[in-house]
């Protein structure tokens, strides 16, 4: 029976050990020195060389080499001994197995006996937070002082389930991830030495599928030599499941399409075919992830073929960052959520809905907030999620105007109100102010408005419906939304949207603002006999209450 790689390839010298070189040099130089502590703590990711290290270091305090700094020399007798797995004085323990206190005792009594072959006894305990609190309570004594032979080795992945009391009785040192670029030069010497034909793209992909695991590459590699063919970028890619599935392709096509009905059949025919949802997820972010890639430059660190870098190029140059930068967080969630679910298209319908109404992240270049302490003119109440040819019918009366009202812009007549087709407004004049503009023309031309901003952004009018009142202030058209969560969504790209389509309609440039305002405030009722415009008003029209008039 062949060796794996990975038991194959292990390092037996110190300078053959990747990545660690903040722990290699410590331990040498302690060994170097004559000062080996008594219990030591390996801690970091798996496949990182915590065991390897471990085995290392028992070699060099067990070397029968003369001078200190050539220990492990990996010739004498006794590292050949540990090499070959028969070696006395190096005891493995796996604590995933040998988790109770009666295990940890019957160490303990062991550890008294002398050394059978080596100077040193060494006990490499692995996965050591596995251990009860009992078995941790019985190993503590023996642990901060063992016998002058013995010498301890905890390694584990979760260091942080290590109690404190055992964590101060070690010298700890931390694996790190290795990086991609020393995983592929080890690969190439693997792959030089077994005579495996392997394109470099290939090994790349290996190194990134590994995340920094050295033992994962390896066996990667192992796994794609079984074929018996040259390894290359697209079979390394079909082999461990990497390669994009056309169906994702397809979805991605359909999201920047807007065309959720074909989303949505592209979901539903991965699915019917066998796919999990959660492993479509997945391929759908990691896709996402390199038209990101590929949007912000960096191509090269996106493995594809050259063909389909080159659809990724062109789709990447369709999307806007915003709107990519949601879809996989939208996808992600699914591929994290849909293992409770009881409907498996459920997570990924919706993420494609979320996607498809993605909110724009940027801070918007206009004031989020005007200040509640300065009167502000009585905002015009839009009915909540009314459809844009609703609006377009209400009468003008509806809204009050301002006390000293403006003089209106000059416009060009304006179509009837039930036309969703916005016409641009030619004839007006760029230098018309803001301040010729009255909440009455904009109430007038809202339908308009929404059906010029839902042509340039469909998902802007969804928001703009969602708006509870709307008031000019101070030339700033300050637009009311019932929560912090739909009012953030209209941040960035949304106002800017809105912006343009106002000058369109209008002829006039205001900028925008968004602003929580609570829906109970919409109008004030006559009878009050408060001044819209006045602290009171402002205050009713932001969400305040009369609690008494006397």
């Amino acid at each position: 029976m062949s060796q794996a790689f990975y038991r194959k390839w292990r390092p037996r010298l110190w300078d053959q050990v990747v990545g660690q070189e903040h722990v290699v040099h410590t331990l040498q130089n302690a060994i170097r020195g004559g000062k080996v502590g008594h219990a030591y703590l390996f801690a970091g990711p798996r496949g990182t060389g915590k065991t390897t290290t471990a085995r290392l270091l028992a070699k060099a305090v067990n070397c029968l080499a003369d001078e200190l700094s050539e220990r492990p020399c990996d010739a004498c007798e006794h590292c050949t001994a540990v090499n070959e797995g028969r070696f006395l004085d190096l005891i493995e323990i796996d604590a995933a197995s040998n988790t109770s206190v009666d295990d940890v005792r019957d160490l303990r009594d062991k550890i008294n006996f002398s050394p059978t072959q080596g100077r040193y006894k060494v006990y490499i305990i692995d996965e050591v937070h596995m251990l009860s609190t009992a078995a941790f309570n019985a190993l503590l004594k023996t642990l901060e002082e063992p016998p002058a032979h013995a010498i301890f080795i905890l390694a584990t992945t979760e260091v942080h389930k290590i109690p404190a009391t055992v964590l101060s009785r070690c010298q700890r040192h931390e694996f790190r991830r290795i990086p991609v670029k020393d995983i592929v030069q080890l690969l190439k010497q693997i792959s030089a030495e077994e005579h495996l034909q392997v394109e470099e793209d290939a090994l790349v992909l290996i190194a990134r599928q590994s995340t920094g695991a050295m033992r994962d590459a390896i066996s990667l590699l192992d796994q794609l030599a079984s074929t018996g063919e040259k390894i290359t970028l697209e079979n390394a890619q079909n082999v461990l499941g990497t390669a994009t599935n056309q169906s994702v392709v397809d979805l991605v096509s359909a999201i920047l399409a807007c065309q959720a009905d074909k989303g949505l059949d592209c979901i539903h025919q991965a699915l019917d075919s066998g796919t999990d949802p959660r492993q479509f997820a997945r391929q759908v972010v990691e896709y996402l992830r390199s038209l990101l890639l590929v949007r912000l430059g960096n191509a090269d660190q996106v493995d594809a073929t050259a063909e389909m870098r080159a659809l990724m190029a062109t789709q990447a140059a369709q999307f806007d960052v915003a709107a990519l930068l949601q879809a996989i967080k939208a996808f992600n969630s699914a591929a994290n959520e849909g293992r409770s679910g009881w409907q498996p298209s459920l997570m990924l319908e919706l993420a494609l809905t979320e996607t498809l109404n993605p909110p724009a992240t940027v801070l918007a270049a206009a004031p989020a907030v005007v200040p509640a302490a300065q009167p502000m003119p009585k905002a015009v109440t839009v009915p909540e999620a009314a459809p844009v040819s609703t609006l377009a019918r209400r009468s003008s009366t509806e809204a009050p105007a301002p006390e000293q009202p403006a003089e209106p812009a000059r416009m060009a007549p304006a179509a009837p109100a039930d036309e969703m087709q916005v016409q641009s407004n030619a004839a007006a004049p760029a230098s018309v102010t803001t301040g010729e503009v009255s909440l009455q023309t904009i109430h007038q031309n809202w339908a308009k408005i929404c059906a010029v901003a839902k042509g340039r952004r469909p998902q802007t009018v969804g928001l703009l419906n969602s708006v509870k009142n709307f008031t000019i202030k101070d030339g700033v058209l300050v637009l009311g939304f019932a929560t912090e969560v739909v009012r953030s969504k209209m941040d960035g790209e949304n106002l800017e949207v809105t912006r343009q389509a106002v000058q369109q309609v209008i002829g006039v440039s205001l900028r925008i603002a968004s602003v929580v305002a609570s829906g109970k405030a919409k109008t004030l009722p006559d009878d009050l006999g408060v001044d819209a415009d006045g602290m009171v008003g402002t205050a009713l029209n932001l969400g305040g209450k009369i609690v008494d008039k006397d």
